[in-house]
């Protein structure tokens, strides 16, 4: 018996057209996942951990299909080839137990050639089987990005990863390791578990805002926060709250949130300006709105863009994307061990926002200018 092989995991950085990230070539330092510009790094270098493979609890016997199979597959000199293997063992085999392992790479194959609707038409095989690994969960995720498609499928996956995360980065000490070697791959696999967490949860921030129904959004994030009580984003989750209060017509929870949001990031210039907009909307704690919107209007001329418009209350989520650089050939289902690589690190601009729809900058600016010179609060109720 052996195992199946690598697992390789790549983080969104540089994404193509589709939305799907391609290979980086370089490493920079982990920093909160949302700051003024949307940059997305991250480095793809060896590791030797053994949980560190597609399928892990899946094995193949010497001489039989699935060993042919997968000397194929890993011997294939593009993703065309190994697809076109895996497709011919499953339809040749139909009742093979290795088939999860199969529909696995078939998800992984796809992810790589923008293939997403395949990417996710296989994944969810294994999903409708009750298989789950971190490798099957990451590249279905990424095919959910890549395509926008936000449902309970998507967030389902999110929510149960960090019991993969538990289960899979949970290295067994090998007999011959010396202390210096075993404290080594216990940092490198910590390091791994908030890497594939991170990934994880800036799925989620990509995915939510395509959500429409502000019904479904607040399920969502209530199962986030079940899922991930220590995240350290919770600004930006308070903020989503906000949002999905806002867009369901409760601007008194929205508020409420809205302060939970800059009580965590003073920063959060979205939250502030909106909490500074329904307060002056709902003629109450107007003192503070203006603070709030003198705030923005400050931050604003620091980092204005000629007055752009929150992307969460526009038609889905366009988030700025550079484009792909060359993927190294076979790196995706090769044979060798690699370690995942340094997480994505999802960053919004700060950009004001009008719940309205229009673009916030005016709307900050009337709030906080005092009422003897020129336009007054009542000016923000004006379409």
């Amino acid at each position: 018996m052996r195992p199946v092989g690598a697992r390789t995991i790549h983080a969104p950085q540089e994404s193509n057209e589709a939305g799907v990230p391609t290979l980086p070539d370089r490493r920079v330092a982990m920093h909160k996942l949302f700051q003024p510009v949307l940059v997305v790094i991250c480095l793809l270098y060896a590791l030797s951990l053994g949980a560190q493979t597609p399928c892990p609890s899946l094995s193949v016997v010497v001489n039989t299909p699935e060993d042919e199979l997968m000397l194929a597959v890993n011997g294939a000199e593009n993703p065309q080839d190994q697809i076109a293997a895996l497709e011919k063992f499953a339809q040749a085999h139909a009742d093979s137990k290795f088939l999860p392992c199969v529909y696995e790479y078939l998800t992984s194959a796809n992810v790589k050639l923008n293939n997403l609707d395949k990417a996710i038409e296989w994944g969810e095989k294994d999903v409708a089987a009750s298989y789950a690994d971190l490798n099957l969960t990451i590249n279905l995720l990424k095919a959910y990005v890549g395509s926008g498609k936000a449902g309970d499928s998507a967030f389902s996956l999110i929510e149960k990863a960090p019991e993969l995360i538990k289960t899979e980065d949970n290295p067994t000490r090998p007999a011959k390791a010396t202390d210096e070697e075993w404290q080594k791959m216990q940092q490198e696999t910590a390091e791994q578990a908030k890497e594939e967490r991170a990934y994880i949860e800036y799925a989620f921030f990509q995915l939510l805002p395509r959500v429409t129904d502000p019904k479904k959004r607040l399920e969502y994030l209530d199962g986030f926060t079940k899922s991930y009580p220590d995240t350290t984003n919770a600004s930006q989750v308070n903020f989503q709250y906000q949002m999905a209060y806002t867009l369901a017509g409760d601007a008194a929870k929205a508020d409420e949130y809205g302060e939970k949001a800059i009580a965590a990031d003073a920063n959060n210039i979205e939250a502030l300006n909106l909490v500074a907009y329904d307060y002056s909307n709902r003629r109450t704690n107007l003192d503070r709105a203006a603070d709030y919107a003198k705030k923005v209007v400050s931050k604003g001329e620091q980092k204005s863009q000629g007055g752009n418009c929150h992307p969460a209350l526009q038609d889905g989520h366009r988030s700025a994307r550079r484009q792909p650089k060359p993927a190294r050939r076979g790196a995706l289902l090769s044979g060798k061990r690699l370690r995942i690589p340094v997480s994505a690190r999802p960053q919004i601009r700060h950009r004001s926002l009008d719940p309205r729809g229009g673009c916030s900058e005016p709307v900050a600016r009337a709030i906080a200018r005092p009422s003897g010179q020129g336009q007054t609060r009542d000016r923000v109720t004006e379409g």
